[in-house]
Formats: C-alpha cells, structure tokens, sequence
C-alpha cells in the first residue's frame, strides 16, 4: 500500500519520533550520570571497581603510601629511613601535594597510608579536598604488630592518638597491620583487634575496617572467623602473582566473603625495574612500559579492587592512568617482556623482600 501521507504530516510524525528518541537518550544520560555521580572523584577514562561489600567504588589503580626514590625526582641523597628524613622537607610537601593533585585529576580516588610519616604526608596533601579521596589508614607501630599495642585499649589510643595528629575526624578504612612473617597472632590478640575495629566503626572513626598482612592462611582464617570486620584487606600482589582455582583457599574466600582487595607492592619493590625512576633514566621509556605491563597483568583478576603503587612523580601518575586505558591482556610478546622483568625482579629482591615469593600463588 502507498504511503498517502502528506508532507506536512511525515514531517510532523518525523518530529515527534525525534522527540521520542531524543527523550529516551536524554533519560540513558540521565541514568548513567546518575551511577557515575556516585562515584567519588568519577572520571570517564578510569575505571572503578567495587570494593567488595563496602560499596565503595574504586579507582582501578590507587595511590600507595610509599614514595621510595623520591629523591630522584626532588633531589638529594636517600636516607637510611627513607621516610622520616623529608616530611618536613617543602620540596617534598610540594612532590607530594602535586601527585595527589593529578591523581584527582586523573580519577584516582584511594589513598592507602600505612605509618606516621604517610598519614601526616597525605593528610597535609589532601588538606581542603578530603572530599577528593578515600582515606586508608594503618599508623603501624600502634598497632597488633608490636606487642604493646595488641591489647583492644591500646589499638583505641593508637588511632585516636593518631587521628588528632593527622587533623583527621574519621578514615574510609582502618586496616590493622598484623605480623608479617614468620611468627603469627594468638586468638585472644586476633579477638583485642576485632574489638577494636568493632569500636572504631561504631564511633563512626572508620568507615570500613580490615586488616594488612602477608600470611594467606591466617588472612583467610580472619575472613571466615570475622567476616563483619574483615570488610577490606591488603595483600602483596605482583605481575607475578597467579591465581589458584582452589575451592578452599584465599581467593575463595575473598570472593565468598565480599572482601575489598588491595594489592601492595605491584613492582616487586622497584626490582622489576631496569633504571632507578629518575626522569633522566636511559631505561626511562622501558621501564615505563614495565609498569603498565605489570598494572595490565594485575587488572585482570577482576577480584582485585586495586593494586595501590607508590608514584613519585606526576608522570607516573599518568602512566599507570594510560595502563588502565590499555588493551587488558597481555599478548604473546608482552608477556614475554613481563615475565623476563619479574625473573629480574625475583633474582634481585633483596633479603628483607624475600617473602614476595610467597605471593606467587594466591
């Protein structure tokens, strides 16, 4: 049948299903703008990721709290503690304050602190834009792992103690560090830090709260004994971590449990690098390239909420943003190129990092 429309009614029929069309894009738009905007510091060119049973959505790459090889970038010579010697340093304040600046400028939303000197660094970084970042916490030597902290009263003080120093009036996460190696908590002492926790959250002082520690056995214990407390933990996790489809091990229970996901030490502490992340390097380009590789790598276990690298400087910051724009796997010559950089990484890991051998297999 011929189409016996006038043209001045095509054109009306024409408009109004414009006008459909275009309400329905608008009300798309609407709804998407309405889950991105609950996304804290969102950015269109980075991804977020849930962490776990908090809610919380997280940018794919976070800002760990350690800054090694700072000097590269701010000059001068690299104390034996290497954090306590340039906090107060104004060059340093402004390092630090400038990385947070393009973390938020690139979307990145968490910030993990784990002693005095990180948590007074980043408190004064974020000073005016807490509203910018979540906050984890872990002032380490006032908590579980030195003895006179491990009592429930001592780990209260402890943050409360630090909280006032920090000008902080809550954290997102306190993570309690627990021992690392080869020595590991009694019942009662594993009972006074869930106590703790228990108390920190209720006072509305933590948000979330969780553990750090290198130990799987005992942190997959924790999950199951504690699971209202154990709502975020970090673990070591390097581009060569691999996961173990075991029923009964750590990942299970991650994802059983709904359990937030942090991985430190990303680059194998620095030893998966050829150059010493000075911007002048010959290895500069190279190691760069590294850097994304091992992000790339680490990203595709999708129960990672993020590995949380220490970034010394603003292109670093850009580098792991550009990883997480990346092509997600890995082809066969850049896996080769990881692999012969975290062999490098495994047979120059100095003795006090040995236990990232560990992490091999989750």
């Amino acid at each position: 049948m011929a189409d016996k429309r006038t043209r001045r009614e095509f054109i009306r029929d024409s408009a109004a299903v414009a006008t459909a069309l275009g309400a329905g894009l608008a009300q798309a738009k609407a709804a998407a703008k309405s889950k991105t905007g609950k996304i804290l510091n969102y950015n269109p060119d980075m991804e977020y990721r849930r962490c776990g049973r908090t809610g919380l959505m997280v940018s794919a790459v976070s800002l760990g709290g350690h800054w090694k090889r700072v000097v590269k970038v701010i000059g001068g010579q690299e104390p034996q503690g290497w954090m306590t010697e340039k906090i107060d340093r104004r060059d340093f304040q402004k390092n630090r304050y400038d990385v947070v600046t393009q973390c938020i400028n690139r979307g990145i939303n968490y910030v993990d602190a784990c002693c005095r000197e990180e948590i007074l660094a980043y408190s004064r970084a974020l000073k005016g834009r807490r509203d910018k970042m979540y906050f984890g916490y872990s002032w380490h030597i006032w908590e579980s792992r030195f003895e006179e902290w491990r009592p429930a009263k001592k780990l209260q003080q402890g943050l409360d103690d630090g909280m006032k120093e920090a000008g902080l009036d809550y954290v997102d996460v306190w993570r309690i560090s627990l021992l690392t190696q080869s020595s590991r908590h009694s019942e009662g002492e594993v009972q006074e830090a869930v106590k703790a926790l228990d108390w920190a959250k209720k006072t509305g002082r933590a948000r979330f709260t969780g553990i750090s520690s290198h130990d799987q056995p005992h942190i997959k214990k924790m999950i199951e004994t504690y699971p209202d407390q154990m709502e975020v933990i970090l673990t070591p996790y390097t581009a060569k971590t691999k996961v173990v489809a075991d029923e009964h091990g750590l990942w299970a229970a991650i994802k059983k449990y709904g359990v937030g996901w942090f991985g430190i030490k990303p680059f194998a502490s620095n030893t998966v690098f050829k150059g010493d992340s000075s911007p002048d390097s010959p290895h500069f380009e190279e190691d760069n390239k590294i850097a994304r590789l091992a992000i790339r790598y680490i990203l595709c276990n999708p129960a990672i909420t993020a590995p949380i690298p220490g970034l010394i400087s603003t292109q670093q910051v850009d580098n792991v943003a550009r990883a997480v724009k990346e092509r997600r796997l890995l082809d066969v010559k850049e896996k080769g190129e990881l692999a012969e950089a975290m062999d490098r990484a495994w047979a120059n890991l100095p003795a006090n990092y040995q236990w990232l051998k560990d992490w091999e297999y989750v």
